[in-house]
Order: C-alpha cells, then sequence, then structure tokens
C-alpha cells in the first residue's frame, strides 16, 4: 500500500512511553485521513519502544514507522531531527503533526527549516478544507486553526503550495479516543546510520520533578479569576475544590496577580482541560481562557457581571457575589454529602 500523502504524526516518548499528547494527535490524524482517504502514520524513535509502537495503532494508526537506538533513548535535537526529515523524504506525508510540548517546539521548527516547508505553531484545530488564491483552488488543504493577536481573533492558516504542511498541537485540545485493542497495522523498523557528528550533545543527568497539580486528569475543576480579589480570597476557590474532591485551576490574571502558582493555569497560554465539571468563579472568560476549558461536559460560571463572556459557554450562570456565593454551594454539598 501507498504511504504517500498518508496523515504523519511524530509519535513522542519519554522514557519509553508513549505521551497523552501524541495519542491524541493519531486520533485526530485518523479523523483527518478518513476525509482525505488516506492513512495515518507514526514515527517512533527512541530505545526498545516496538512493544509501546502497538498502542499508537490501537488509537489509529495504520503503520507506525520505528527508529530503534540506545542513543534515541532521550531527546537531543540534532538526530531526532535526521530522523524525521529522512523519514518524511521517504514517505511524502501531505500532513505532519507534533505535539506542541517542549520538545516538539523544538523539533518542528528545525524541520521545517530543513525541508524549506511552513510550520504552525500551537494549534488548537485542525481541519480539512478548500482554499483559493489568483484564481487557483487548492482542495482538500490543511485548516492550521489557532488563536492569534494575544487570543483576540481566531486564526486560520494555511500552507497549500509547499508539502507537507506542518503544525504543532497544544495538549489536551484533541479529543483522544478509546483504544481498540483489536485493531491491525504495521510496526515497520528503520534504520538511520548516525556518525559521531549527529550527536554533538550528551545528556549526562535528567532531574524530573513530579507535579503537584494535575489538570489533565482530574474530573473536577474549581478555577479562579481575578475577579476573585486578592490571595486570601482565593483560598475559597482551594475550599470548594476541596470540598468537591477536585483540582484548583486559575486564570492568567490570577496566577499574573500572585494569587495562586502558574501550575494551576488554565487557557491558551496554561493547561487545556476537558473536566466532567468546571466551576469558574470570578472568571471574565476572554478567549484566552476559553480556549483552555470550552469542552468541558459542564460549566458553572459565578460572576457579578451579567454581560461577562464567560456565559457564553456556561451551562449554568450564577449571577452574585462569590464570596456569598461559594460558602453556599460549600453548605449545601455538605449538608447532602
Amino acid at each position: 500500500m501507498s504511504t504517500k500523502n498518508n496523515v504523519m504524526v511524530f509519535i513522542q516518548q519519554d522514557e519509553g512511553k508513549i505521551v497523552d499528547v501524541s495519542l491524541e494527535l493519531v486520533s485526530k490524524a485518523s479523523e483527518l485521513a478518513a476525509r482525505l482517504g488516506v492513512s495515518v502514520t507514526g514515527v517512533l524513535p527512541g530505545h526498545g519502544i516496538e512493544k509501546e509502537a502497538q498502542k499508537a495503532i490501537q488509537y489509529g494508526a495504520a503503520e507506525v514507522v520505528c527508529i530503534d537506538d540506545k542513543r534515541l533513548a532521550y531527546y537531543t535535537p540534532v538526530p531526532y531531527a535526521k530522523v524525521m526529515t529522512q523519514v518524511i523524504k521517504k514517505y511524502q506525508p501531505q500532513i505532519v503533526l507534533y505535539g506542541a510540548t517542549t520538545t516538539g517546539r523544538d523539533l518542528g521548527p528545525r524541520i521545517a527549516s530543513s525541508l524549506k516547508v511552513g510550520l504552525t505553531a500551537d494549534c488548537t484545530d485542525l481541519q480539512i478544507g478548500e482554499y483559493s488564491y489568483k484564481d487557483k483552488v487548492f482542495e482538500n488543504i490543511l485548516y492550521q486553526i489557532r488563536p492569534a493577536f494575544g487570543g483576540n481573533i481566531v486564526a486560520t492558516i494555511v500552507s497549500p503550495e509547499r508539502f507537507p504542511q506542518m503544525a504543532t498541537v497544544r495538549e489536551g485540545v484533541m479529543k483522544m479516543r478509546e483504544p481498540d485493542d483489536a485493531a491491525k497495522g504495521t510496526i515497520t523498523k528503520m534504520d538511520i546510520e548516525f556518525g559521531d557528528q549527529d550527536f554533538p550533545t550528551e545528556i549526562i543527568k535528567r532531574v524530573k520533578e513530579a507535579k503537584s497539580v494535575n489538570l489533565k486528569g482530574s474530573h473536577i475543576i474549581v478555577a479562579g479569576g481575578i475577579g476573585v480579589g486578592s490571595k486570601d480570597d482565593f483560598n475559597l476557590i482551594k475550599d470548594l475544590a476541596h470540598t468537591l474532591g477536585g483540582e484548583v485551576g486559575a486564570s492568567r490574571a490570577a496566577v499574573d496577580a500572585g494569587f495562586v502558582a502558574k501550575e494551576h493555569q488554565i487557557g491558551q497560554t496554561g493547561t487545556t482541560v476537558r473536566p466532567k465539571l468546571y466551576i469558574a468563579c470570578g472568571i471574565s472568560g476572554s478567549i484566552q481562557h476559553r480556549a483552555g476549558m470550552a469542552e468541558s461536559s459542564r460549566i458553572i460560571a459565578i460572576n457579578s457581571d451579567p454581560e461577562a463572556p464567560i456565559f457564553q459557554v456556561a451551562h449554568y450562570g450564577i449571577v452574585g457575589d462569590l464570596k456569598d456565593v461559594i460558602p453556599k454551594f460549600i453548605k449545601a454539598y455538605k449538608a447532602k454529602a
């Protein structure tokens, strides 16, 4: 089967395990590929990763190209860029996707420069459509959608004249499909010839710090904005989150004001979340913040301004002073618990 014009995904691994954003991208790539009538090819560099490659097939990849080398166990820019450039030249995909992680944000531009193609960073949506320019019509072009101008507009970017079309995609914005244990696919081993010049840097030691906040994994998030008023008043947000067994989130404005640490930030420049319940307290609801939480299953907004944009995406809205509303929330919940 021809692999030309397929949708390709760079599959990032961390200590031999595929990271979630890569599975999100494989899931989205399978939708794009179905629209184009092609299949999904994953590229997985690392060491001892062949068994892990099967996971990408369960999420929609028809083929996973494994480049197994002990020197690729951890990401370093030069050899990884060489791997991806050679695989892309061999397979000639029409679309290549990377997670907008520190790795993807470093790797994507290197490959774009090498191949002299475009790259759109930090996309929040991807679609297939038509584009017309100077009486020329380009069909089945990748719409690379992302907030722009500080999040004040949502821009749709296309690069129709140079292939592959490439984009990095933010973590959490693409819905991860349910894995299909019966899915069939091909795992292809590919050898890349490396020289000493391909490894100008060496990892001597890796230091990892466990996250104290797990926003992506929480089913309930209570988030506070600048409207909370002060760092002391932000304890109300923490109290409600603790009562409901959820995590504490925040808008960028609340983080910038010092109400809470940056690891709690949700939105365009923070974490993208999809909890079952999202309670937004004193958050106006700018497009930057909504980009990170609008896909929540249920959204409750508490704001003293009835015209606040957050009410446009909320399923339930409460107009009032959160200092009055939140204690009543907690009391009512404890009464029924």
